[in-house]
């Protein structure tokens, strides 16, 4: 199947202030289409070709770098752009905030450690909620990689590439994960990806 660009489930400027409208136009019109134009250029001819996007993204790993990077891109923007909403944040539903308790102790260490994982993650990457034997984990990838392919399913994932922050936050990424996790996400969408893995 080849990869197509989805409409952002939401306005331009619906993030602001904690995301600008400048930033989705660059983020989402330029650098998520470039990585469908070049996964669509790098498919053809592949034993990937015709397969799912999940497929692409675990057989491709390790074995075809620039079709994982631009499969494993599009793949973490097609559920970055559905984890966060305008007016995100805010209260947790029920079964998902069971799991982080579970997982964590209680919800401000679960987003203490989502943070910290985007803050320390050196260079371009991801900081992720993963389902990993059942439990939430909180984890951290370098470049397009995800939990997928390290055998886990990602349930809630932050985009630490500079192009999805430097246009508000500068260097100021501690600022940008704390506003993305308390004022962004789509708790309701975690919650029904939760649903399926766990």
């Amino acid at each position: 199947m080849s990869f197509t660009l989805p409409d952002l489930p939401y306005a331009h400027d619906a993030l602001q202030p904690y995301m600008s409208k400048e930033t989705l136009e660059f983020h989402h019109d330029k650098h998520h289409l470039a990585y469908v134009n070049n996964g669509n250029n790098l498919l053809k001819g592949t034993e990937w070709e015709g397969k799912s996007l999940e497929e692409i993204v675990k057989g491709s790993f390790g074995k075809n770098a620039g079709l994982f990077n631009n499969a494993g891109q599009h793949y973490n923007h097609l559920h970055f752009w559905k984890w966060m909403k305008p007016n995100g944040g805010g209260k947790i539903p029920g079964k998902i905030e069971k799991a982080l308790i579970d997982g964590f102790g209680s919800v401000d260490k679960a987003k203490e450690e989502f943070v910290q994982a985007g803050v320390t993650q050196f260079g371009s990457g991801w900081s992720w909620f993963a389902v990993k034997d059942g439990k939430v984990i909180a984890t951290k990838t370098p470049n397009g990689e995800s939990p997928l392919v390290h055998g886990a399913t990602p349930i809630l994932g932050c985009d630490v590439w500079e192009h999805s922050y430097y246009i508000d936050y500068r260097n100021r990424r501690p600022d940008y994960l704390k506003a993305f996790v308390e004022n962004l996400v789509n708790w309701e969408y975690v919650e029904e990806l939760y649903s399926k893995a766990a």
